[in-house]
């Protein structure tokens, strides 16, 4: 009888483990950077402190990118690299897209900026969070963002990601979608609306479970920057801020002693049943 009782509890014990915290969300828009600041500072402050740009992991604290320090040569009107903020500057990302490809807009100087390169009207559209770059996916919507140990190969999880995003017109298109190791979905959240051009939105999610985000798609807008397009709703992205990328919890098998002392459980309900029965 005790074993059983045991067996019981440690199965009520696995089931309230396996139930996940809800997600905390933190998201503001406003008509210049500093109607948002507060809520940035809030959800960085919630994932700790600015590690540097180095490869391996520190285990906590966050993370951020703001394009800024991006190289010429790999933003407008050139294309930036998928694995830049994991292979040359190390901050555990890779970035792809279904579209084209992806572009940091340019310094004033090398190039029209805030994607004046790709149309002349967008600097009236776009405003940057923290100066001067933005960043974009080209011929879509749809940025994926990968979580790895910075400077290595092997996949990792995030307990967090933000985004600041600039012009977003309409409710419930802009947003972030969160999905597990098993690329299950985790979650799609919305950044916040408001009319008019250079504006600027926040979206953050933290999991209160702990680090469990593989990968983040990011919907900016429903149109693709283009020659000629200044149709509602073209949005573009500015600071990335998420928690420390670090590897996934490994779940230790069971020990000798508790498969034996499930085994032992089990015959005894086995010899219950057999009296029962006669």
């Amino acid at each position: 009888m005790t074993i059983s009782r045991m067996v019981f509890g440690a199965a009520l014990a696995c089931t309230a483990a396996s139930v996940q915290a809800l997600p905390v969300v933190l998201s503001a828009a406003g008509a210049n950077a500093a109607a948002i600041q507060g809520t940035v500072d809030a959800f960085r402050l919630s994932l700790g402190p600015l590690n540097a740009n180095v490869a391996g992991s520190f285990g906590s604290g966050r993370r951020e990118i703001n394009w800024d320090g991006v190289p010429n040569n790999f933003a407008a009107p050139n294309n930036l690299p998928g694995n830049f903020f994991n292979a040359n500057s190390p901050r555990g990302v890779e970035l792809s897209t279904p579209g084209s490809g992806l572009q940091v807009s340019a310094n004033a100087g090398v190039a029209p900026v805030e994607f004046g390169n790709i149309d002349a009207n967008y600097p009236d559209l776009f405003v940057p969070f923290s100066a001067q770059r933005l960043f974009t996916a080209l011929g879509s919507s749809i940025t994926d963002v990968r979580f790895f140990i910075p400077g290595s190969a092997s996949a990792a999880l995030t307990n967090g990601f933000g985004v600041v995003f600039s012009d977003v017109d309409l409710p419930s298109i802009t947003g972030i979608e969160f999905f597990d190791l098993a690329d299950q979905s985790l979650g799609q959240f919305f950044a916040p609306s408001i009319s008019g051009n250079e504006t600027l939105s926040f979206l953050g999610v933290r999991f209160n479970e702990g680090s469990v985000v593989a990968r983040a798609r990011i919907t900016s807008g429903n149109q693709v920057l283009a020659q000629g397009n200044t149709a509602t709703d073209l949005v573009v992205m500015d600071d990335f801020i998420y928690g420390e990328p670090v590897l996934p919890r490994v779940v230790p098998e069971p020990s000798t002693g508790l498969l034996l002392l499930l085994a032992m459980a089990a015959a005894v309900n086995v010899r219950r049943s057999r009296r029962s029965i006669s």
